[in-house]
């Protein structure tokens, strides 16, 4: 017990220092990128640091959801790595000790990670999101500082465009200055040229003081109704000034704004607050489709009923009489107007003006219900953004756990520490999951799926992969090792590597010669038989019936194995240099060897699947034939070593 709580504690102490390091720099890296994002809307408006802090500090909670699954991975991988790397985690697993039970005190501790982060998506986030988001859009609503560049057209004031050819950086004289207002719309334009100027704010910070000096403007003078009578020239005014103020208004303050706009949107509720809206909008939404459906549906019934009730007083009653009339007054529904009938019957003078009526009548209920599907889909889209937050609460903590069965399995198997490869592995699976993560949201909030499977889509794409990965960690499994799969493909293209077989210093065991001769000749003919007996192409359907078994091949793969093994005890050299032409026997096991009667039949039948699979195994026939040729030359070979040496005769001691 002793042993286990030190082992505990020495993968605690190696997994904490990791995780705190990377949660750090994952933390920076996004929020450089959060600073990226919004930098324009906060350089050059004379902001002080305390906002600024402020704004960076909501900013850093607000970037935790995206940090911390991050940091957890790249922990786990190196912290797991750097143990294979070192062969710490050969040497725990060499006393006994699973796979499972080294990573226990890092589950657990990450069990109170997922939790804590659960409360402060729930209670800190929203929090955060509201300060965050309010100091934003006060920092958008803030006037720029005033920088007026040299030989550009300044367009910062509201109503002004000013142009300076030069600037006096140390006087602040502006020299050969042009002005264009357009305070009073650009009908009423005025243009002020001067030679120089000045411009100050006010003490209040709430108005620009503009002082010019020998300078003109022109100005249009504003239309006078019933003066000045069409195609006449347009008056205006010159005036020559030597010194001229202008007040502009401009606020150059900081101020924020409420923040109750912001606790009202879906970022900025907590688990039951986002429930509550949910519901309420909800039956709200309802309540608006349930009304439109009867209001439509009575439109169309009563439409319906009118046209009905016209025709079956044509057919009872063609040329109706008063008292006729008089009666049809008191069954009549309220509505009992045929607009084609009433429009046969007028002239056509009033034939366009009941056009025109029923046009914009239909305008109108277009209209209507045009503005009723805006209201309901933006309550839609509304409640499927709250419904979205909803699950994102769950998610994060869900995530940080599977992450680290992800990292750690994986760093256990790559057996690499440092910065390096984990870093590339980690930034590669981050981005993976944050693409698919967007577009489960992506899918939720636009109403294309359900809201609990595109922000669960994510989780479900990594679960499968941290549980195969955990369990070929804890089998030790070779799953990252190139050469596993190079040799895979090299013996999928016939590629075989070829054998290697050395002399031995102590070789315990002689080999019989004799019998080892007539096992050879045994081998030779029954390869001779194989290549007459099996063609290159086997009937499609019997191929599929048997499911590619070739339990002939096998039996000649196994005793060619056994003579290998029992002449590698040679000490004669050309026998030893003759073994290593022998090929190793494979290929005639494809990919569907399981599948045999019934369940082979279907798997053939289906023909995306059986094709390639036949194809494949006919090709892997061939190579079959082409090692059993190469066998039978080498056994030919060996043969006639075993006659020249007299190697046949009897064994050598």
């Amino acid at each position: 017990m002793l042993k286990i709580k030190r082992l505990y504690s020495f993968m605690l102490q190696t997994f904490l220092p990791l995780f705190l390091m990377t949660f750090g720099i994952c933390l920076f890296i996004v929020l450089m990128q959060f600073l990226w994002k919004y930098v324009d809307d906060m350089v050059g408006k004379g902001v002080g640091m305390d906002v600024l802090a402020e704004m960076f500090f909501y900013a850093a909670l607000s970037m935790v959801p995206m940090a911390l699954p991050l940091s957890i991975l790249l922990a786990s991988l190196m912290a797991f790595g750097n143990l294979g790397e070192r062969l710490e985690l050969l040497s725990m697993k060499a006393a006994g000790v699973s796979l499972g039970t080294i990573m226990k005190p890092i589950i657990i501790f990450l069990v109170f990670i997922s939790i804590g982060a659960f409360f402060f998506q729930d209670k800190v986030l929203p929090y955060s999101n509201v300060k965050l988001y309010t100091l934003l859009i006060s920092l958008k609503q803030t006037s720029p500082e005033l920088d007026i560049p040299e030989k550009a057209f300044y367009k910062e004031i509201t109503g002004y465009n000013v142009y300076v050819k030069q600037k006096d950086r140390k006087t602040g004289l502006l020299k050969d200055m042009m002005i264009y207002d357009y305070s009073q719309g650009f009908n009423n334009a005025r243009v002020i040229v001067a030679d120089s100027g000045r411009l100050k704010m006010s003490a209040d910070k709430l108005y620009l003081i503009l002082s010019l000096y020998n300078g003109e403007s022109f100005e249009n003078l504003k239309k006078q109704e019933g003066v000045r009578q069409k195609g006449a020239s347009i008056p205006y005014r010159r005036e020559t000034f030597s010194s001229r103020d202008i007040l502009i208004q401009f606020d150059a303050n900081f101020n924020r704004n409420s923040e109750s706009m912001m606790q009202n949107q879906y970022v900025g509720k907590d688990i039951s607050t986002l429930q509550h809206s949910i519901d309420s909008m909800t039956v709200r939404l309802d309540s608006i489709k349930r009304t439109n459906s009867e209001k439509l549906y009575r439109d169309s019934y009563r439409k319906v009923l009118a046209n009905q009730y016209v025709q079956e007083e044509r057919h009872t009653n063609p040329t109706p009489a008063v008292e006729k009339k008089e009666e049809k007054k008191k069954d009549t529904p309220p509505v009992v107007i045929n607009f084609d009938s009433l429009y046969r019957e007028q002239p056509p003078e009033q034939q366009a003006t009941l056009l025109s009526i029923a046009r914009g009548a239909a305008h109108r209920f277009e209209q209507n219900y045009f503005f009723e599907a805006i209201t309901t889909g933006g309550d839609s889209d509304n409640i499927r953004r709250h419904l979205a937050e909803w699950h994102s609460r769950f998610t994060l903590p869900f995530s940080c756990l599977i992450f680290f069965f992800i990292g750690a399995p994986l760093g256990a198997i790559i057996r690499k520490g440092g910065l390096g490869m984990p870093v590339v592995i980690s930034v590669f699976l981050f981005i993976f999951y944050y693409i698919i993560s967007n577009i489960g949201r992506k899918m939720a909030i636009e109403g294309l799926w359900p809201a609990w499977q595109g922000m669960w889509l994510s989780t479900a794409v990594l679960t499968p992969m941290g549980i195969f990965l955990t369990y070929k960690a804890a089998v030790d499994s070779v799953i990252m090792n190139a050469d596993t799969y190079l040799n895979a493909i090299k013996n999928l293209v016939g590629k075989r590597p070829g054998r290697k077989i050395e002399r031995k210093e102590v070789i315990m065991f002689n080999p019989d010669y004799k019998v080892l001769q007539e096992r050879l000749t045994s081998l030779l003919e029954n390869c001779r038989v194989y290549l007459g007996s099996h063609k290159s192409w086997v009937n499609y359907f019997s191929y599929w019936k048997s499911g590619g078994k070739d339990h002939t091949a096998e039996k000649l793969a196994k005793e060619l194995e056994e003579i290998i093994e029992e002449l590698s005890n040679s000490d004669q050299i050309l026998v030893l240099n003759k073994l290593m032409d022998y090929p190793y026997i494979g290929g005639y096991n494809p990919l569907n060897a399981r599948l045999t009667g019934v369940p082979g039949l279907i798997a053939g039948l289906i023909f995306p699947i059986g094709l390639p699979v036949y194809l494949l195994a006919a090709y892997q026939r061939k190579l079959l034939r082409n090692d059993i040729k190469a066998t039978i030359k080498a056994t030919e070979d060996m043969l006639d070593i075993f006659k020249q040496s007299g190697l046949a005769g009897s064994s050598v001691k």
